[in-house]
């Protein structure tokens, strides 16, 4: 009985880390997302850099970046943060970490839930090159 119970509590949680939390489609339906760059320790202030994203195929490969499978909430700052943009309206944002090791996802909130997702080592690579 104590195995059947801890197999239904494993199924439940990877499941439920494995279900979309929406963004994707928040993120397609922008025009531009506008990537402002922290000091990078963590902490929100400054905004050292701002960088404009308006092509399609940059917007997908953000969008497929951020809904990359739920992780934990962090409690570790942010290195930056996401805005995404429609006709000049901004429709979302998501912060990010990238530069701890151990700390490194996306956070954002849908319909008032906070949800943190994985920032990839690849999704790392891409918002690096942009900067």
């Amino acid at each position: 009985m104590i195995r059947l119970t801890a197999f239904l509590a494993i199924v439940i949680l990877v499941s439920s880390c494995s279900k979309p939390t929406g963004i994707k489609e928040v993120v397609l339906s922008a025009d531009s997302v506008a990537v402002s760059f922290f000091k990078g320790d963590g902490s929100i202030d400054p905004v050292v850099k701002v960088v404009m994203l308006r092509d399609r195929e940059n917007l997908e490969k953000l969008a497929g970046y951020i809904e990359s499978g739920r992780t934990e909430n962090f409690k570790c700052g942010y290195d930056g943060s996401l805005h995404f943009f429609k006709k000049d309206i901004v429709l979302k944002q998501v912060d990010f970490r990238m530069n701890d090791a151990d700390c490194m996802h996306f956070s954002f909130l849908i319909d008032g839930k906070l949800y943190n997702t994985n920032l990839s080592a690849e999704a790392k690579q891409f918002i690096r090159s942009i900067k």
